[in-house]
């Protein structure tokens, strides 16, 4: 498999698993917000999961980004 495609597929990859990440952080996000328009203090779980599917979304953001760099060089 030649390294282009390779990227390719590797970026494909990385936008699927963000899709599944936000998903889940939807969720979370939800019970976030449900908590503040009823002006009530949020539940910790919710905060921590919502603050961990971000960082594992900016970094497979991140990673995506220096694959696409790669992959514009190669073109």
């Amino acid at each position: 498999m030649s390294e282009k495609s390779k990227l390719k597929k590797e970026i494909k990859i990385c936008q699927q698993t963000i899709e599944e990440i936000e998903r889940k952080r939807s969720r979370s996000q939800s019970a976030l917000v449900q908590a503040v328009l009823l002006q009530e203090t949020p539940n910790e779980n919710d905060v921590e999961w919502f603050n961990k599917y971000t960082g594992e979304i900016t970094a497979c953001r991140n990673h995506m980004i220096e694959l696409q760099k790669k992959l514009d060089s190669i073109k």
